[in-house]
């Protein structure tokens, strides 16, 4: 077999499979019964985390407490930003080039002639990474869906639905019905299903009883107070727990108390001062973050659906200052739903088509849709001009929100980190 450094697996990975994306369990199922034959797995409690939004809140949040707690924990979530590595973390780290290469070279010797998609070979080299390291908790973001999703090759000790609004919708369905039953499949019986959806369509309940599983619903069961401060009241092995005074700035409270719950449900330790220090310092890439470039405040936020939009627009509300938008999506998102959520918070929009994707959305057909809305904006050639653009009208009492889809945001990430690491 070639030596083939991880850029090399990557480039192979992404031209192999016939789709992009392929749902179902059957081929990576298949591989990973291989794997477990040639080598055992010691048992981690494993968290696998489903939603429409708030899954890398959530996770980052469990990730930051399990560690503040002297807990040991692999992290597996997708996409990344700038490198690969970002998806698979030991210790709230990265991994290596070489612990990734030397599980996708496992896997391709066991696979024969089964064939995966990128996502796929992903899953389980971070699976077998876990294996080797068997820290106390594995946390494992489902890629899309749920029941259907690489991830659910794994029974987790404690399943989390953060959040369901429609997205995806040529892949899990065009009602939000069809969306909960896909992410709810990857809850187990007998074992805490942690729902944080408040607003669940007909008949979630009766789909969630079917499961099986011992449901846990925010709002009823365990619940979260923000105003005047943070508070969290949720259900612990021994009977209630209360934490107050906790930091409501960064990750939305309702992802903290998620991962608190979810945390507690698994059976472990958690106290109220640790529990204070995790979430005070906890960020994510690309959730509300907030940047100095040029002297302009930029704000980047992955937000990719009219829910997700509508949020974004909360947290911008309020302010007394000009809002400028660096946005482009995928051809899937519904843009004017984006369009209608974000509009009275931006003032001028800055469009431009995703360059590094196939599925990204034309930016004639994204500008048409901001003119149709009433609002103002210009079609740039790239994402980077359209940052460069924006920055040249702005003032320093403005700010840019960059958003829409990872790629965006991780096209405007480049340009600020390439500049900051010149300096």
């Amino acid at each position: 077999m070639p030596n083939r450094a991880l850029a090399e697996w990557l480039t192979l990975l992404e031209s192999r499979h016939p789709s992009e994306i392929e749902l179902g369990l059957g081929r990576v199922n298949n591989v990973w019964q291989r794997l477990q034959t040639t080598s055992g797995i010691k048992p981690s409690i494993a968290i696998t985390v489903a939603g429409t939004n708030g899954k890398g809140s959530c996770i980052a949040s469990m990730q930051a407490l399990l560690l503040q707690h002297g807990y040991t924990v692999g992290m597996f979530t997708s996409p990344h930003f700038l490198l690969y590595n970002e998806r698979i973390c030991l210790a709230g780290k990265p991994v290596s080039d070489q612990l990734i290469v030397n599980a996708f070279e496992e896997i391709e010797e066991v696979r024969g002639d089964i064939s995966l998609t990128y996502f796929e070979f992903g899953t389980l080299a971070a699976l077998l990474i876990f294996r080797d390291a068997s820290p106390d908790v594995m946390l494992l973001e489902v890629g899309l869906g749920g029941r259907l999703d690489a991830i659910n090759i794994i029974d987790a000790d404690v399943a989390v639905v953060t959040s369901i609004a429609l997205d995806h919708q040529d892949w899990l369905g065009d009602t939000r019905e069809a969306i909960a039953g896909e992410k709810i499949g990857i809850a187990r019986a007998k074992r805490p299903l942690i729902i944080g959806e408040q607003d669940y369509p007909c008949g979630f309940e009766q789909m969630v009883a079917e499961t099986g599983a011992d449901a846990l619903y925010i709002g009823r069961d365990f619940s979260f107070t923000d105003e005047p401060s943070f508070r969290v009241n949720l259900i612990a092995k021994n009977g209630p727990m209360h934490i107050d005074q906790l930091p409501r700035a960064g990750l939305l409270p309702i992802n903290k108390t998620l991962a608190l719950q979810a945390l507690l449900a698994a059976g472990l330790e958690l106290n109220s001062r640790d529990s204070r220090n995790a979430l005070e310092s906890v960020e994510l890439t690309g959730r509300h973050q907030t940047l100095s470039y040029k002297g302009i405040k930029i704000i980047l936020d992955v937000a990719h659906n009219p829910a997700a939009a509508s949020a974004l627009a909360q947290n911008l509300a309020g302010a007394e200052r000009r809002t400028l938008a660096v946005a482009s999506v995928l051809e899937d998102k519904d843009w004017a739903g984006i369009v209608l959520a974000m509009g009275n918070v931006v003032d001028d929009w800055f469009i431009a088509q995703i360059s590094d994707s196939t599925r990204a959305s034309k930016g004639h057909s994204l500008l048409e849709v901001v003119y149709n809305a009433g609002q103002s904006g210009q079609l740039l050639e790239s994402i980077e001009q359209a940052l460069d653009s924006a920055l040249e009208q702005a003032t320093a009492e403005d700010r840019i929100v960059v958003f829409g889809s990872f790629h965006t945001v991780a096209a405007v990430l480049n340009i600020i980190l390439a500049e900051v690491s010149s300096e």
